[in-house]
């Protein structure tokens, strides 16, 4: 059990929506993870259309928390501005700020975001901020009052991995009044041991889920390792060392090796 904003969550990924080659198979990617929170995009699928409904129908039946995103806008304004058509169409505070500077990298314009997550601060939202894993970027989200800060391990959808694993620590050793998750560039299980073992509250995933040959079976494995990954980290993970130490200390000789001497 672990506290997530005012939410109090067993499972500590959170899954997006997109992508799947079905809503059957995402509605089972996301049963076979268990986890309690997933992602949706306003500008993908809103509920007021015919094939929205059916989609919203779909993850309400799952009972888990939505999470709302701007996925896709490119100023601060815009952001705000779907931000607060997302919290009167899925009745929630919640929302995922995407402030997308660069089409290539898809990484976030850290102006935008910081201008968007202060507004919608003040407006009584529960931003959840992605971004890179720039700590200084890290550090004004948290100033202008998120309790989230979601930073990248790679870009969006490379499967990657952590390509900025001293990055991350750096951030996760500074910043330890906010809850961390690592969001986007994971590509497999291990990626997300990885973000665990370093102290990361949890991880968002999507893509290394819904394109994989088997959806469910890669959610599962996910799951999997995102626990093993935390418990190592809580643990307490070995120091690695630059010379051998042998498991089994050797002090003084075994009497069977002694030699026996006749007199």
């Amino acid at each position: 059990m672990w506290t997530l904003a005012d939410k109090t969550l067993n499972s500590r990924i959170l899954l997006g929506t997109a992508l799947y080659p079905s809503p059957r198979i995402m509605s089972d990617s996301i049963q076979a993870c268990a986890c309690d929170v997933v992602t949706v995009s306003l500008r993908r699928q809103s509920p007021l259309d015919k094939a929205g409904a059916r989609y919203w129908a779909l993850i309400q039946a799952l009972n888990v928390h939505v999470l709302p995103n701007t996925a896709g806008c490119r100023t601060a304004k815009e952001a705000v501005t779907t931000a607060k058509m997302a919290r009167d169409l899925f009745a929630t505070d919640w929302i995922k700020l995407e402030v997308i500077a660069d089409d290539y990298t898809l990484a976030p314009d850290p102006v935008g975001l910081v201008q968007a997550a202060a507004e919608l601060n003040r407006d009584g939202f529960t931003v959840l901020p992605y971004t890179t894993a720039d700590l200084d970027v890290a550090r004004q989200l948290v100033d202008v009052g998120c309790q989230v800060v979601m930073p990248w391990a790679s870009m969006i959808g490379s499967g990657q991995g952590l390509v900025e694993r001293d990055r991350l620590l750096r951030m996760r050793e500074t910043i330890t009044d906010a809850t961390l998750i690592v969001d986007a560039g994971l590509g497999k299980p291990s990626d997300a041991a990885q973000a665990m073992e370093l102290g990361f509250d949890a991880v968002l995933l999507n893509s290394a889920v819904a394109l994989a040959d088997d959806p469910p079976s890669m959610a599962k494995a996910f799951a999997q390792a995102v626990e093993a990954g935390r418990l190592g980290f809580e643990a307490g993970l070995m120091v690695p060392r630059d010379l051998a130490s042998p498991s089994t200390p050797t002090i003084g000789t075994p009497f069977w090796q002694q030699e026996t001497r006749q007199p």
